[in-house]
C-alpha cells in the first residue's frame, strides 16, 4: 500500500503504506498511551469488525463509535481521538462532508476515509476534505492496522490501486497554469534546489530512508527537510505536498 509521510515518508506512485507515505516498519505510537480510533460508519456489524481489529492490538483502542457524520462530529466534539477511520457512504451526513468540517480545527483529529469504491473522484474529495488517508474497507487487516498508525505518525495513505488513476487524473484533467501564476507554483518557487529534490523523491515514493541514501545523507537531514517542505508549501501531510507536485507538474506519473 502506498503512502505519503510529511515527516518521514513516501510517497508510492502517491500511495501505499509505504509509497506515497511512511517506508519504516509501523511504530506503536506511545510506550504509556494507546492510539485513540473513532469508528465512523452506518454498518454496525463492520465497526464490530473493525474494533475487533483495532483492539486487539496494545498499542491502539477503539474510545467511540458513530453511525453517521452527524453523530460522528457530536461524538468527537466530546471524545478526544487521534485517528477517525470514516466510511464515505453514510446517511444524513456522508464521510466526505463530516472529514471537512472535522478537519477546520487546527487540531483536529487525522482521518482516514474507508469506502467500498475504488473512484478518483472519492480519492481527491477525501484529500480536498482534509482527510490525511483513503483506503478500501476489503483491505487486509494488517494494512487498515499500519494505515493507522502511518497516519497518527504524520504520514498520509492512499489505497495504491487508487494512486496511479489520481496522478494521472491530476496531470491530464486540470488545466495546465502559466509558469508561476498559481498560488501552488509560488508556493513550490520557495523551496530550496535540495527541497525540490527531496519533494520530488517523496513524489517518487521513496520512504526517509531512501532518501536519505540516495542523496548520502543523514535520515534526520532528510526529516528535516520534509518538515520545511510542508511548511513552505502549506501543506498539512505529505500527501497535500505531493499532489501539489504533480498539480504543478514538477513530477509527472512515470509510464
Amino acid at each position: 500500500m502506498e503512502t505519503v509521510n510529511p515527516a518521514n515518508g513516501t510517497v508510492g506512485p502517491v500511495g501505499s503504506v509505504g509509497s506515497v507515505g511512511t517506508g519504516g516498519p509501523d511504530e506503536a505510537a506511545s510506550a504509556d498511551a494507546p492510539v485513540r480510533v473513532v469508528l465512523v460508519d452506518d454498518q454496525q456489524l463492520v465497526r464490530a469488525g473493525f474494533r475487533m481489529v483495532i483492539d486487539s492490538q496494545p498499542d491502539l483502542r477503539v474510545v467511540a463509535e458513530a453511525g453517521d457524520g452527524v453523530e460522528a462530529l457530536r461524538v468527537l466534539a466530546r471524545e478526544r481521538a487521534d485517528v477517525v477511520l470514516m466510511d464515505v457512504r453514510m446517511p444524513r451526513m456522508d464521510g466526505l462532508a463530516a472529514t471537512a468540517r472535522l478537519t477546520e480545527a487546527p487540531d483536529a483529529p487525522r482521518v482516514v476515509v474507508l469506502t467500498t469504491f475504488d473512484l478518483d473522484e472519492y480519492v481527491l474529495e477525501a484529500i480536498r476534505s482534509g482527510a490525511s488517508g483513503f483506503l478500501l474497507k476489503d483491505a487486509p487487516p494488517e494494512e487498515m492496522l499500519s494505515a493507522i498508525r502511518t497516519v497518527h505518525r504524520g504520514d498520509a495513505v492512499i489505497a495504491p490501486s487508487s494512486t496511479r488513476r489520481l496522478l494521472e487524473h491530476l496531470v491530464t484533467a486540470l488545466p495546465e497554469p502559466p509558469d508561476g501564476a498559481s498560488p501552488a507554483h509560488e508556493a513550490l518557487a520557495t523551496l530550496t534546489d535540495r527541497e525540490r529534490e527531496v519533494l520530488v523523491l517523496m513524489a517518487r515514493g521513496r520512504s526517509n530512508t531512501e532518501i536519505a541514501s540516495d542523496l548520502f545523507v543523514a535520515e534526520a537531514t532528510v526529516k528535516t527537510h520534509v518538515g520545511r517542505i510542508l511548511a513552505k508549501l502549506g501543506a498539512r501531510d505529505r500527501v497535500q505536498a505531493v499532489v501539489l507536485a504533480y498539480e504543478t507538474r514538477l513530477v509527472r506519473p512515470t509510464a
